[in-house]
């Protein structure tokens, strides 16, 4: 079987397994961290905004089963792509959102979908979601994966801090994507 990957940062890295983790041809999803210049940080290094790094998805599908594109929508559904320094309360660089490209296939799909969501208007202010190239990831510690079913009392306050609403508010008219 041949596989893709796909990497995601919007914010908690707990909240973005889930959405992901129940589609169809989804072979893993793992939390970890991407796209600064310290080399296998820490969660806890993470958290000091002073390794670079966001919190990101690393997602590795089979593309004959969902498309990277169908990925692309998911995430979208996910996140508020109009608050570049963090998602919901969680706060700073290292919860930025950013669609992370492995290839010019990606980068044609995920700029084409920005500029689709930007077109429609769902959002009062600007599409500020980055798309960058892909740099090296590395998953976080075990505790953190899977967080939404190994934790799903602190998974639920998380959830509670504006995402949920936010999803429910901007997405109510389209299919529930999760």
């Amino acid at each position: 079987m041949k596989t893709e990957t796909a990497i995601f940062a919007g914010g908690c890295f707990w909240c973005m397994v889930k959405p992901f983790d129940s589609q169809p041809g989804i072979i893993s999803v793992v939390s970890g961290f991407t796209g600064g210049h310290t080399v296998d940080p820490t969660y806890e290094q993470v958290k000091t905004h002073t390794t670079g790094h966001t919190e990101a998805v690393k997602i590795t599908f089979d593309p004959t089963m969902i498309t990277y594109a169908a990925l692309v929508e998911i995430y979208w559904h996910q996140t508020d792509p109009t608050d570049a320094m963090g998602q919901f309360q969680d706060r700073g660089d290292n919860y930025r959102p950013v669609i992370f490209v492995n290839s010019d296939s990606q980068r044609a799909i995920a700029t084409a979908s920005k500029a689709k969501l930007q077109a429609a208007e769902r959002f009062d202010k600007p599409i500020v979601t980055k798309i960058e190239a892909a740099q090296p990831f590395y998953p976080a510690a075990a505790e953190h994966q899977r967080f939404y079913q190994n934790n799903p009392v602190i998974f639920a306050e998380q959830e509670a801090g504006g995402r949920a609403d936010f999803i429910a508010q901007k997405w109510a008219d389209t299919p529930k994507v999760d």
